[in-house]
């Protein structure tokens, strides 16, 4: 079905509606966990889900898996994200056909951001530079059988500084044939709900999702907001700061300030809400509950599972009952076991392992503020210099237990898990980021060459040493001969 056709339904009836965005994991175990969070969630009552289509494309195929896995298995009616970034016609024409044979109908029409390691956005060649001409594509190809939806800048797009240019671009795509708007992360109601009347004032009519982005933690809301410059109003940022360092007071706040701004505006005439998950689950559950928008699970679920989307499996009404589907128990076990982004350091099984802000790999600096941090490099001492600069808040010099554990009978020990799939998982995105660092020099200069040769030849080496009774044991293995004779070689 199409989300609009649901959305025009909640409307009619009046009441307010509300759907998950997620993106695809970095771990097989991963994308498994996912399922079991987005069938649990589905008992929230969103309307819809999206999944993302990771910028540069580089996770399409994963994406387009998931949603033919979320509508074919799970019936979860889904909208999947699709890119003009590094997607020549032919990948377009082969991620829509995908969409269509598993019973997806819905689009989310995108430009997309700059593919990894380019600074500015350019179009591929055969492909499309604005997300109006994948609007156009798609209704030229397949008519009315998609639902679109596009995205749209409250605040204006970070790439174009007239405001008003910007609305007009969005009137633009909704008139090519886009049927709803999900808007990007903000924190200022007042200023989307007057951009709202300003949609309104030139002529656009569709439905518009506010997208709401629950703070997770500090660090994490803070890439954000400075990656995509949104404005955040002075109460938000008195509230975090003298709570900043408490991971678990910032998540309560999260939740707090979302429902502030979800009744402020739902009693100014909006009622539907987009949920940028994270891949996390507790904080848009206390949300809509808070609201008292979740509706009962015999409603959401007539069935003990969600009927399938696909054509071929729609009329199945027998299927095995496994222990996972009790819900109670199975979601008082699993609902709060990665509570928290996990990040690179975290649980690889963990939907939300690898995502530190949603954003995925990039240096987090403009060019000019890269130069200005760590200037022109031209030999290996100017790169040891920059990451030599050591900033610690450990009061002591003796070793710091980072995980440890007590056993009885035992004296406490602090082991080391070193996960070889969640090594592999970030040590791509290690190297990623020499050649972000790269790019922001001119490709023949010194600076550019150094930092491209480090991250083609050099390698990434995970060294464990368990003993924390012996605080330098493990910078020993630097000091032997076999060690210094390697470092001189490479020199």
């Amino acid at each position: 079905m199409k989300v609009k056709t649901k959305i025009q339904k909640a409307q009619e009836e009046g009441r307010p509606y509300w759907s998950f965005e997620y993106f695809p994991p970095k771990t097989q175990q991963g994308v498994q966990n996912l399922y079991d969070r987005m069938e649990r969630m589905y008992r929230l009552g969103p309307e819809f889900i999206d999944i993302t289509w990771n910028a540069g494309g580089t996770s399409s195929q994963l994406t387009s898996e998931i949603v033919s896995t979320a509508q074919s298995v799970y019936g979860l009616e889904t909208v999947m994200h699709l890119t003009c970034t590094n997607m020549p016609k032919e990948k377009i024409d082969k991620a829509l056909k995908d969409a269509k044979d598993c019973g997806c109908q819905n689009i989310l029409a995108l430009r997309g951001d700059p593919p990894r390691g380019q600074i500015e956005w350019e179009a591929c060649e055969n492909g499309f530079s604005y997300a109006i001409d994948l609007v156009r594509y798609i209704r030229s190809q397949y008519g009315d059988y998609f639902g679109i939806c596009v995205a749209g800048y409250c605040e204006g797009h970070v790439d174009n500084p007239d405001k008003d240019d910007d609305l007009r671009r969005l009137k633009d795509k909704v008139d090519a044939g886009a049927d709803f708007i999900v808007t990007q992360v903000f924190y200022d109601v007042d200023l989307f709900l007057d951009w709202v009347k300003k949609c309104r004032a030139i002529g656009i009519t569709c439905p518009i999702i506010p997208g709401l982005l629950p703070i997770q933690n500090y660090n994490g809301f803070n890439r954000i907001v400075s990656l995509s410059k949104t404005i955040v109003p002075k109460f938000v940022c008195d509230a975090l700061e003298p709570i900043k360092h408490d991971d678990a007071a910032v998540k309560e706040y999260g939740i707090k300030l979302a429902v502030e701004m979800i009744k402020k505006m739902y009693n100014n005439g909006i009622s539907g809400f987009h949920f940028y998950t994270m891949n996390l689950e507790r904080s848009t559950r206390l949300i809509l509950e808070a609201l008292q928008f979740v509706a009962p699970v015999e409603k959401v679920k007539p069935l003990p599972w969600c009927p399938s989307l696909s054509v071929k499996r729609k009329k199945e009404n027998v299927r095995p009952i496994f222990w996972r589907n009790r819900i109670k128990s199975y979601v008082t076990r699993t609902e709060a076991w990665d509570e928290f982004p996990n990040g690179r350091w975290g649980d690889s099984r963990s939907p939300a392992f690898g995502e530190l802000d949603g954003y995925g790999v990039s240096l987090k600096q403009t060019k000019q503020n890269a130069l200005e941090l760590w200037g022109c490099p031209n030999s290996l001492n100017d790169i040891y210099n920059i990451f030599g600069d050591l900033k610690t808040n450990t009061q002591s010099e003796g070793p710091n237990a980072v995980t440890w554990g007590v056993f009885p009978g035992k004296e406490i020990i602090q082991p080391t898990i070193v996960e070889a799939v969640s090594f592999m998982a970030w040590k791509d995105e290690a190297f990623e980021l020499w050649n972000e660092w790269a790019k922001i020099y001119d490709p023949d200069s010194l600076s550019a060459k150094l930092i491209s040769q480090i991250a083609d030849n050099w390698y990434l080496i995970n060294i464990v040493h368990n003993d924390f009774h012996d605080g330098s044991g493990i910078f020993r293995i630097f000091e032997s001969d076999c060690v210094s004779e390697l470092v001189e070689a490479d020199r």
